[in-house]
């Protein structure tokens, strides 16, 4: 059979360079250290790895005193190191001298999205920040991008960031399509994958193609021209974001990429990663996100081994379920069994013909034990949060008349205007909207942190507040242990409390043992989050006022401070991209917009309508903008 006109033209093209290369030998096409695409992996809190030789090896020695300080890894890569595929036998990670991993085979197939799941601290975030900095010698033409933190401030906009490292890939990706053309033995294999990302990446669409990934993340026009300088911190996570959404690495890392998005962002970012087509590891607290993006689970267990389902995460609860029940029958089934071979053995005496049947049976128990005996399944003590009872006030304990507000105080920036309502102890309210349309402000205003430019707010004298903020675990003293934490902030307030009581406060919020008495810096952002959840719950407030509190923490811990919420017999007002969440504690929608609050619930429209509405404007704009990958498998069901 001929080869195919693309081939024809890479042999010629082959054979044109060969022959221009032999007339001047001063023209060498090795390529040049650091081109080859994947030889180093971008972090997207770095601005402009790669184009400086000199910053990489500075970024590389940083790199490499923390690791050697604080994370070791170990493993044997067994895949073919030309493969799409990777697969590392013998993976053995350690944080701080504790063991996280150990003997975990890593299994990553070219084309599978993969959800990540773990226990708060148990390593995930380690786990993915290791395979980033490889650890573990991954081919270098595999590039890896972990988002890991924001896009650097400076004088470049938004799109000309994305479309600056997507040059740089598409720079890459033709320097090892020139290096593989002109090889004695051509890998056409690995050829066509790397015009297939060239022609997947398409320059000529990088402009529209970033605004659109910029749009879908809740850009304005306006914003995407702004310099990343004058963005906030949580603005400048969305632009490391859609980087990496943009160049679509080989393999891509997103560590509870949700955060800082709100509930339509959260949607866009769902449907767009649904359909990606390379290798995608996520970890995430939402389980309607997992369960529309995954193919597959990595499920990190507590004997720290990774255990991998097929299927999304709803299909991993009902399969895991499924095959516990089964253990435990097969089980308790060879645990009679032994019972009763022993207890034959007690009676067998000392005759002779029944000594010889005892032995005989003991060699059965032996060859049990030299198999490995079944294990009983180990059921986790049921996580549980709690949140102090308090005094009743009687309502209305929060009351917004004609309230108006602007941060200039002009009445033509009005973000609010006319707003009354009411919040009481019986509350529980979801608010909400758009990034940027008020959720945070209005919060603000109900703690008297901000002053309304009109009208007036009211409240009960005895009335006392606690606000979570997605922020409030990075105020915390990262060299003190959470015990300290407590009696420092505590200790005059209650000095009859003795240690064991602070150990059953954090106890009260799922810190244990270690937990209690590590360094605030060596616990997981979910465990962080635990202590200021602890610490609100010291504070007895009437109404908690929670901003995106399901940020680092586990499906299980979410659950927790669900059941807590509800539990609670305090007013309770919640910001939070959480679906899941806020399908199981709010009874009032609030939706933020046009200057003004606008009560969902009044309307019957549910949390369920109100994303099925976003999911239809997200699958509407990601066609139009072509961003859909064809190839890509839908997550199972």
């Amino acid at each position: 059979m001929a080869p195919s006109a693309s081939k024809q033209k890479r042999l010629a093209e082959k054979a044109a360079k060969k022959s221009f290369q032999g007339t001047d030998p001063s023209t060498s096409t090795s390529t040049p250290a650091g081109s080859v695409n994947g030889a180093s992996t971008p972090l997207t809190s770095m601005s402009g790895v790669n184009s400086k030789v000199g910053s990489t090896d500075d970024l590389s020695a940083m790199a490499k005193l923390s690791l050697a300080t604080d994370r070791s890894a170990s493993g044997v890569l067994v895949s073919d190191v030309k493969a799409r595929d990777i697969k590392i036998d013998a993976y053995t990670l350690s944080f701080h001298g504790r063991l996280l991993i150990e003997g975990a085979e890593i299994s990553l197939n070219y084309g599978n999205r993969y959800g990540l799941l773990g226990e708060n601290g148990s390593g995930k975030s380690t786990f993915l920040q290791s395979i980033a900095e490889r650890d573990i010698d991954i081919p270098e033409h595999i590039d890896i991008y972990l988002v890991r933190g924001e896009a650097e401030p400076s004088d470049v906009n938004a799109v000309d960031f994305i479309i600056k490292s997507a040059r740089e890939k598409v720079a890459k990706l033709e320097a090892r399509i020139e290096e593989l053309s002109v090889a004695d033995d051509v890998d056409d294999v690995a050829l066509d994958a790397a015009y297939e990302e060239l022609e997947e990446l398409d320059p000529s669409t990088f402009e529209s193609k970033a605004g659109s990934i910029l749009h879908g993340l809740g850009f304005s026009a306006t914003m995407m021209k702004k310099p990343t300088k004058d963005m906030s911190g949580g603005w400048r996570m969305r632009v490391a974001l859609a980087r990496v959404l943009f160049v679509k690495p080989h393999l891509l890392l997103l560590d509870e990429p949700t955060n800082h998005l709100d509930l339509g962002a959260v949607v866009w970012l769902e449907a767009y990663l649904s359909t990606y087509n390379h290798i995608l590891v996520i970890t995430s607290h939402s389980q309607d996100f997992m369960d529309s993006i995954c193919t597959h689970v990595m499920d990190l267990t507590i004997k720290k081994k990774l255990v991998y389902y097929s299927g999304n995460y709803s299909t991993y609860v009902k399969t895991k379920q499924e095959n516990e029940v089964n253990q435990m029958k097969a089980y308790n089934k060879q645990q009679e069994e032994i019972a009763h071979i022993k207890k034959f053995i007690a009676s067998a005496g000392t005759y002779a013909n029944l000594v010889r049947q005892a032995k005989s049976k003991q060699k059965i128990i032996d060859k049990m034990e030299a198999a490995g005996l079944i294990e009983k399944i180990e059921i986790p003590k049921p996580l549980r949060f709690n949140f102090e009872d308090i005094r009743k006030l009687p309502p209305p304990i929060i009351a917004f008349d004609n309230v108006a507000f602007s941060y200039s105080g002009k009445k033509e920036d009005y973000l609010y205007e006319h707003l009354s309502f009411g919040i009481d102890m019986d509350s529980r309210v979801a608010i909400l909207g758009a990034n940027g349309a008020g959720k945070s402000t209005l919060l603000n205003l109900i703690t008297g942190v901000l002053q309304p430019c009109q009208g007036t707010i009211s409240k009960h004298a005895a009335l006392k507040l606690a606000k979570y903020s997605q922020h409030s675990a990075d105020q915390l003293p990262y060299d003190t242990s959470p015990i300290e934490y407590f009696q420092k902030l505590f200790g005059e307030k209650y000095p009859e409390k003795d240690m064991q009581a602070w150990r059953a406060q954090l106890g009260r919020f799922g810190l244990s043992g270690a937990h209690q008495t590590s360094p605030i810096k060596q616990l997981s952002d979910g465990l962080r989050n635990r202590v200021v959840f602890s610490q609100l719950s010291m504070e007895h407030p009437h109404i908690l006022l929670l901003d995106e509190p399901t940020n680092h923490l586990d499906m299980v811990s979410i659950d927790a401070l669900a059941k807590a919420i509800r539990e609670f017999e305090g007013g309770v007002v919640i910001v939070s991209h959480d679906f899941r969440l806020i399908s199981q504690v709010a009874e009032e929608l609030w939706e933020v917009a046009n200057k003004t609050i606008r009560n969902l619930t009044k309307e019957d429209i549910s949390i369920v309508d109100y994303k099925k509405n976003l999911v239809k404007q997200s699958n509407a704009a990601i066609e139009k903008a072509k961003l859909f990958s064809k190839t890509a498998p839908k997550g199972k069901t």
